[in-house]
């Protein structure tokens, strides 16, 4: 499993990270990165894929923000662990085109679903960028949801 990973993810051979589920087709890192593991989350025009409805179906920068809006997250500046916030990462390709989305944990590491592959923790955010995913271009976050 991690030779996989690590073929496809070079920069995690240098990154601590550990595989934290079994790989699976049911959800991907948009799903992952708010809290869902039943349904995969992309805005394809085919509508295959769970998308909220008043949002358009198109792989932008712009499209992916509405849509974490709905769900409460709002841009912000810095990866920085942030008390009483639970924050996101959305990767993009040097075509600003969006390809992954990471969740951070509360002790500031990260948790990525990797495509159909496993979910892992990494300790950064580095270790994805690169192909296929690109890097970082922005974060978001909202307040964490209180559980009553």
């Amino acid at each position: 499993m991690r030779e996989e990973i690590e073929r496809i993810f070079p920069g995690l051979k240098t990154d601590v990270y550990s595989i934290t589920s079994p790989r699976t087709p049911s959800y991907n890192c948009v799903a992952w990165a708010v809290g869902q593991v039943e349904t995969w989350w992309w805005p394809d025009p085919m509508e295959q894929a769970f998308w909220p409805s008043e949002i358009p179906r198109r792989e932008t920068i712009d499209v992916f923000i509405q849509a974490f809006g709905t769900l409460g997250y709002v841009l912000c500046a810095t990866a920085d662990v942030e008390p009483g916030f639970e924050k996101i990462a959305i990767y993009v390709t040097s075509a600003t085109k969006p390809t992954h989305v990471a969740r951070q944990l509360p002790n500031g590491t990260w948790t990525s679903k990797l495509g159909k592959l496993e979910d892992i923790e990494h300790a950064t955010l580095d270790g994805l960028n690169g192909s296929p995913y690109g890097s970082v271009a922005l974060f978001m976050r909202r307040p964490i949801q209180q559980q009553t």
